[in-house]
């Protein structure tokens, strides 16, 4: 191990074990303050289930089901109010986030016990221990809370969803004036982000021809943009799966279509390809998360360890880190940027004299923290073990044109996932661009990425993939 790579890995201890302390201080603030303000516990994913009550404070029930499991060594405790909440497709991450206070209460309990009832209840515990997996198959809750939270940004833009009663997801159409497109693109956003990273950067850089002969649909994910953001919704892929087919594809009766999707928003556009074989023409993914999980290594927390590493270098992966293993402290910092935005935007062109536009900001801090903390681990680190298997499908029952773009400098997500995305799809084409990371990716050269899609788009109706072997 080298010098640097020892430094970091120390200063990253010695920190990382100052935010367990804040963050297990900040359970019982916010504790207390969610009961000032909304007179209501609300229960957290470090609570024990015995603090997880489904009544409110004056003893009222508040509409929502409190489910609770013990598997293993961590208890699950999911508080529900959305419907079609799907337990098997919550993340084990969100509980088993071991801090070095739980490890030291841990090991002070065990020397308290016998050392030898100690040793049989670990052998007792190991087999259950191997795998933690929800079997409950559904659990629907007829109530959906509709108010933000007091943590959460009220501002006209945030709160835009409350006016509708479609609950629908916000789409940025472009179409020929004649609303007569003869192909429709899907635009996914990825992890803190909204559809005006498409629309800011792409949208006015396509060709003439392209913007008549297609219509562009960039959709803001549940829970970011303008999009609805339910209070209590978990998140799960089933829901944001659900609202882009109802929003998307069933609202504007697309039978065929492109997908083009950036990080997270690539598991979405692969589970997509999976549900909608037939209707896929090309799929072009920008920095895939996709991590080969080795055999009998959960994947869940696989995927979390490898994206958030718990290392304060580079940036990206200490915040990673950050928002990936602290509940508490990222609803900090959504607190204070997310709620002031406004205030960051006016400060950014204070700063720049207005020679800078914010729409990124918007992607980054038009959320709510509900939305991110549950999106991070129901989607990305959830869907670790799903990821291989859309892949095979992609590869075995999709007849579409596959193409792969990645930032030679990525620091958030290595390229090697992208190689390990051409390992699984043979004929996906891989453009790994130099000197370019996570963002700049897009943001910086989106007149070339525009000419690269149109060309994929084109080749993908000019040619015909040759016939897919099905397994039987």
């Amino acid at each position: 191990m080298g010098f640097s790579r020892w430094l970091n890995r120390a200063v990253g201890f010695v920190v990382f074990s100052i935010l367990d302390i804040v963050d297990f201080l900040l359970c019982f603030t916010y504790k207390m303050l969610d009961f000032f303000f909304e007179s209501e516990w609300k229960p957290c994913y470090c609570c024990p289930p015995s603090e997880a009550k489904p009544v409110s404070a004056g003893g009222r029930r508040s509409g929502k089901m409190i489910v609770s499991e013990r598997s293993g060594e961590y208890s699950k405790v999911v508080s529900l109010t959305r419907t079609k909440i799907y337990l098997d497709e919550i993340s084990d991450s969100l509980y088993s986030r071991p801090s070095l206070l739980t490890k030291l209460t841990k090991l002070v309990k065990c020397f308290k016990k016998n050392a030898v009832e100690c040793c049989d209840e670990s052998k007792k515990r190991s087999p259950s221990t191997k795998k933690t997996l929800l079997t409950v198959n559904t659990t629907v809750v007829e109530k959906l809370q509709r108010t933000p939270r007091w943590s959460d940004c009220h501002c006209t833009f945030c709160t835009s969803w409350l006016s509708s009663s479609n609950n629908s997801l916000f789409v940025n159409v472009q179409q020929p004036k004649d609303n007569k497109a003869p192909e429709n693109v899907v635009f996914i956003h990825g992890f803190l982000s909204s559809s005006t990273f498409w629309t800011e950067t792409l949208f006015p850089n396509f060709s003439d021809s392209a913007k008549s002969y297609y219509r562009f649909l960039a959709v803001d994910l549940l829970g970011y943009g303008k999009s609805p953001k339910p209070n209590d919704s978990l998140y799960t892929l089933k829901e944001h799966l659900e609202m882009i087919e109802r929003s998307v594809i069933s609202q504007f009766r697309l039978k065929t279509f492109h997908l083009v999707a950036h990080s997270l928003g690539c598991i979405l556009a692969l589970a997509l390809a999976v549900k909608h074989p037939g209707a896929v023409k090309s799929l072009t993914l920008l920095a895939p998360p996709y991590f080969s999980v080795p055999r009998g290594v959960q994947g869940t927390q696989y995927v979390m360890r490898r994206l958030a590493p718990k290392e304060v270098w580079p940036p990206m992966a200490f915040a990673s880190s950050v928002a990936s293993w602290y509940e508490h402290v990222s609803r900090t910092v959504s607190l204070v940027l997310c709620k002031n935005h406004h205030l960051l935007e006016f400060l950014t062109k204070l700063l720049t004299r207005n020679r800078m536009r914010t729409y990124l900001i918007e992607g980054f801090f038009c959320h709510t923290h509900n939305a991110s903390w549950h999106t991070l681990h129901n989607i990305i680190f959830g869907s670790g073990s799903k990821v291989e298997a859309y892949l095979d499908h992609v590869r075995d029952n999709v007849d579409c044109e596959v193409a792969v773009f990645h930032g030679g400098r990525d620091d958030l997500i290595p390229v090697e996932c992208s190689y390990g995305v051409k390992k699984k799809v043979p004929r996906a084409t891989i453009h790994v661009v130099p000197d370019k990371d996570h963002i700049t990716i897009v943001v910086g050269r989106q007149k070339e990425f525009a000419r690269e899609l149109e060309l994929i788009w084109r080749r993908s109706n000019n040619t015909t993939t040759p016939q897919l072997l099905h397994s039987n």
